[in-house]
């Protein structure tokens, strides 16, 4: 049993890691070869503009967990008929959530563009960068949810090589667009835009088999259904909205404190972290299906063994990230710091190897916050969620910069992810022992 689960563990959190490294490319391209066509006047824009796909990314994410942990659960326990009715009704709400967001990028991206800290000098390259992503962000919130059911319906290979063919599509084309067709920041956005149509169509293979055809237009969309996925997806939405309104906060506290140039260092470094979320949000949802899984058959012992090795192997990658960017900090600036502005490489440097630090932390909330999700413990999870996303960081943020400057800005991720993760364990504890009990919903 024990060599049956490490091989399972192995074998989904690899793939889903693999497969969220090369989703984190969709950004991280687009910054690279931002950097080398439009300099650093592109990238503050580019920072300026991600927060909106951090939103429509965490509503695909919400539909998708959110679904994908029920469906899991009715598998398990041979509830076919239920699966697919949660499958379809996650289809249509990411559907209509999607066409709300096209709608909104048509006619209130530039609105949105300045609100969000844009000037004269970055608000036409923020605009066309938004307004294209937010068009196709039926795309984007179709691909999460799907790539959540294929994983879990016992096809994480699939998902993951949707997910690295996606990623690979975006950086080709990212620089056809960019150099050879000079497209300029549409350009970016439109590359990274065709990414989650391309990993659709490798995921469609999954129902090429007639029994794994969702029928979608034999199932209603309820509104029990809808509280319900929203429900168990809460806590990963609250993450990625939230990630969005912490880079706009800093964006305008560091524009305050050093202007464009402290803008454009904060996006090289926030970019280079998203690639170290991506991997312990690849891990939580390679542990969510196992998660799931085993909650459904009320095999409480192995959801805790589960458990033990997500936070082993947390740990163990928020070392090597963090030595790696240490000892490499310069190198990674580098490659988009295209103009070798000393002042950005000077702030860029000293604050990525005080905001790495925060990632020995990291882990441990977003596998924790993802396993509360997987166990129906909705409320945990979103408390959680919260608690990272908002209710630390931001006032830690306005505080400490106005003590400390721009040390202060790093210092504020390290210190909320450390008193997060002291509420992580304390909401785990209590779930497992307290009132929250284990194969109860809250």
């Amino acid at each position: 049993m024990e060599k049956s689960l490490l091989k399972d563990f192995s074998k989904y959190v690899s793939l889903n890691i693999l497969g969220m490294i090369g989703v984190s490319f969709y950004i991280l391209a687009d910054t690279y070869y931002i950097a080398k066509a439009l300099g650093a006047t592109g990238i503050a824009a580019l920072n300026f503009a991600i927060p909106v796909f951090s939103i429509i990314h965490g509503i695909g994410l919400m539909i998708g967990i959110g679904g994908a942990a029920r469906f899991g659960i009715l598998k398990s326990r041979n509830k076919h008929k239920e699966a697919e009715a949660v499958f379809a009704g996650a289809l249509k709400l990411g559907t209509l959530a999607g066409l709300l967001f096209a709608v909104l990028g048509l006619f209130g991206s530039r609105a949105l563009s300045a609100v969000l800290g844009a000037d004269a000098v970055t608000l036409p390259l923020t605009h066309a960068y938004m307004a294209t992503i937010m068009v196709f962000a039926p795309f984007f919130i179709l691909n999460n949810t799907v790539l959540a059911f294929v994983r879990n319906d016992n096809n994480p290979r699939l998902a993951m090589l949707a997910m690295l063919g996606g990623s690979v599509s975006n950086v080709i084309l990212d620089y056809i667009f960019l150099f050879p067709f000079k497209m300029g920041m549409f350009g970016a956005a439109f590359a990274t835009s065709l990414a989650p149509i391309i990993s659709l169509g490798i995921l469609s293979i999954h129902f090429a088999r007639k029994e794994s055809r969702p029928a979608i237009l034999k199932h209603k969309l309820t509104r029990p259904a809808i509280k319900d996925i929203l429900n168990l997806g809460s806590s990963t939405f609250v993450m990625e909205v939230s990630s969005a309104v912490v880079l706009t906060t800093f964006n305008l506290l560091i524009l305050g404190l050093e202007g464009n140039k402290g803008v454009a260092a904060y996006g090289i470094v926030a970019n280079i972290a998203f690639v170290a979320v991506a991997i312990f949000t690849g891990l939580g949802q390679g542990v969510q299906p196992l998660i799931s899984k085993y909650y459904g058959l009320k095999d409480r012992k192995t959801v805790r063994r589960v458990n033990r090795y997500a936070l082993l192997t947390a740990g163990f990658i928020a070392a090597l990230i963090y030595l790696g960017t240490f000892f490499n900090s310069e190198a990674l600036i580098g490659l988009f710091n295209n103009e070798n502005d000393p002042a950005i490489l000077k702030l860029a440097d000293s604050g990525m190897k005080i905001y790495f630090l925060g990632f020995f932390f990291v882990g441990i909330n977003i596998v924790t916050a993802m396993i509360l999700s997987a166990t129906e413990k909705a409320r945990a999870a979103f408390v959680l969620s919260v608690l990272r996303g908002l209710a630390v960081i931001v006032p830690m943020a306005i505080v400490l910069s106005s003590i400390w400057g721009m040390t202060g800005i790093w210092s504020a991720f390290v210190f909320s992810e450390l008193i997060v993760a002291g509420f992580a364990f304390y909401l785990a504890t209590a779930t497992e022992k307290g009132a929250i009990a284990y194969g109860n919903p809250d």
